[in-house]
């Protein structure tokens, strides 16, 4: 028997790796003579990285970066194989980065997202993986651009100011400085969200009031995200490229930073749980698999709706395979994940604890491993 165990990781309690070796431990106890397989999983959060490096090389870089309010930071990522760098846009340009009381949308920059893109090609690196959740920025990309090389200047030909309200004096870009090996990049960015890059369901009206913006300034920030994409429309097309099209799904991203890896770097927007699936082959070690075992720390209807155990359920679907999820805790609604894809799943804990005592990791750990014990001693039943 087959059986490939991707549970993304119980957060601050197990790693994917953890939570999956725990439940093999479990399964072989019951079924000794069968074949488990442990992959990490993630949906392009927590444990993203380490999903995507398994059975790769994997390098720790930091890179010295502009942070979004103007100072200097460190931004680590990560280098699979020597030649992919996995980056979070958050390690240089992050909400998390910034005192609440300090946000201000109009002047945060993603000018350090292009400066650990331009590290990772200072090494050689032309092949990227770049998570784009948790922005303090409103820039449209513009200081990801700048860092890059691409010239975005006002109407007397001198740059801009960094921050999205340097926007409003954009006149027209030029790439005659850009960096000449993105030419030869490819950039695979997850992206979770649908957003236009303006509108009512633009970056600025539904990201904006979380980052510091009223609004006044919602207003201000959306005309001036429309005033990029009408002047990148002007560049792209003296390229004898396509149209930029604002409203693409994604565009709106990281406060409009997925239109600017869209149209300037040719980046794929593409969701998390999807991104990873294929990066790692599961699809290729899981179809032929008899049982696959998937979980999260707490099982609810958003489950099965983007999350990691999703993209398993969905193999599980497509193969007809059955499908068991394992959890720190469910919900009331999360028979709905029954009706897509996951065959049955159980809580892990086995008697009544403290929080603290449910996220110890040992506690965690021999938990997942009792629990899948007993499952599959049930499994083993049947099949006897």
């Amino acid at each position: 028997m087959k059986i490939v165990i991707a549970i993304d990781s119980f957060k601050g309690s197990m790693t994917s790796e953890e939570a999956g070796n725990a439940a093999k431990e479990g399964i072989l106890r019951a079924l000794p003579d069968a074949e488990v397989i442990v992959r990490p999983m993630a949906d392009g959060g927590e444990g993203t990285v380490d999903a995507l490096a398994a059975g790769r090389s994997l390098r720790r870089a930091a890179a010295p970066v502009t942070g979004p309010l103007g100072t200097p930071e460190e931004a680590k990522y990560a280098i699979l194989d020597e030649s992919i760098a996995v980056m979070e846009m958050s390690a240089a340009s992050g909400i998390t980065m910034v005192p609440k009381e300090e946000l201000n949308p109009e002047k945060a920059t993603t000018l350090g997202v292009g400066e650990m893109i331009a590290d990772a090609l200072d090494k050689g690196v032309r092949s990227f993986v770049l998570g784009i959740g948790g922005s303090a920025t409103n820039d449209g990309g513009a200081g990801m651009l700048q860092a890059l090389g691409y010239d975005l200047l006002d109407h007397a030909g001198n740059p801009i100011p960094v921050g999205a309200a340097g926007l409003a004096h954009l006149d027209h870009i030029s790439d005659e400085h850009v960096r000449p090996e993105l030419a030869s990049c490819s950039f695979r960015v997850v992206c979770d969200v649908n957003n236009p890059l303006t509108g009512e369901r633009g970056a600025s009206a539904v990201f904006g009031p979380q980052k510091g913006a009223d609004l006044d300034m919602v207003r201000r920030l959306d005309g001036w995200l429309g005033r990029l994409a009408r002047v990148s429309a002007v560049y792209l097309a003296g390229k004898g490229m396509y149209d930029p099209d604002p409203d693409y799904p994604g565009s709106g991203a990281a406060g409009g930073l997925g239109f600017a890896l869209r149209n300037f770097l040719g980046a794929s927007l593409e969701p998390g749980v999807e991104l990873v699936l294929d990066f790692t082959g599961m699809e290729e070690i899981a179809k032929d698999a008899d049982i696959l075992v998937t979980g999260e720390g707490r099982i609810d209807r958003q489950t099965v709706m983007g999350k990691a155990p999703s993209g398993i359920a969905g193999l599980g679907r497509k193969y007809g395979i059955p499908v068991i999820a394992f959890s720190g805790s469910v919900t009331d609604d999360a028979r709905y994940c029954n009706e897509h894809g996951i065959t049955a799943f159980f809580p892990v804990l086995r008697s009544i604890v403290t929080l603290e005592e449910a996220m110890d990791n040992d506690s965690a750990r021999k938990n997942m491993a009792d629990t899948a014990e007993q499952v599959f001693r049930a499994v083993s039943a049947v099949l006897e």
